[in-house]
């Protein structure tokens, strides 16, 4: 039986792989929604489009602002995400600190390792 004879299996390997790197003592861990409100932001950050603290606390299926809000000073603290200032000194931008954008190589790489040999 080869290495992956399913296609879950690369999936199942790169779960493996994310695990372990979760392990490494880089940045602390995120709850399930820091996990969505990190990925919103990366997205946006792809897409390079403005995302606003009030943006984010606006999204659909984030839950409830004071909560978003909330993760998103844990984050801060964490290390995962920074706040910029923009021209209104009242609204602040939010962005992917290196540490994060350097976790999102680090995942882009397990996958990339995940697939081989398949």
């Amino acid at each position: 039986m080869s290495k992956s004879s399913r296609p879950a299996d690369i999936y199942l390997r790169f779960l493996n792989l994310l695990d372990a790197l979760r392990a490494l003592p880089a940045l602390p861990p995120l709850d399930p929604l820091e996990e969505r409100i990190l990925a919103v932001v990366g997205r946006a950050r792809q897409l390079q489009e403005r995302l606003s603290v009030r943006d984010l606390m606006a999204q659909e299926g984030l839950g409830a602002p004071a909560t978003v809000h909330t993760r998103i000073k844990s984050m801060r603290s964490k290390g995962w995400l920074v706040l910029a200032d923009t021209e209104d000194s009242r609204r602040k931008q939010v962005d992917l600190t290196p540490a994060a954008l350097a976790y999102f190589d680090q995942v882009s790489g397990l996958m990339l390792k995940a697939t081989e040999g398949s």
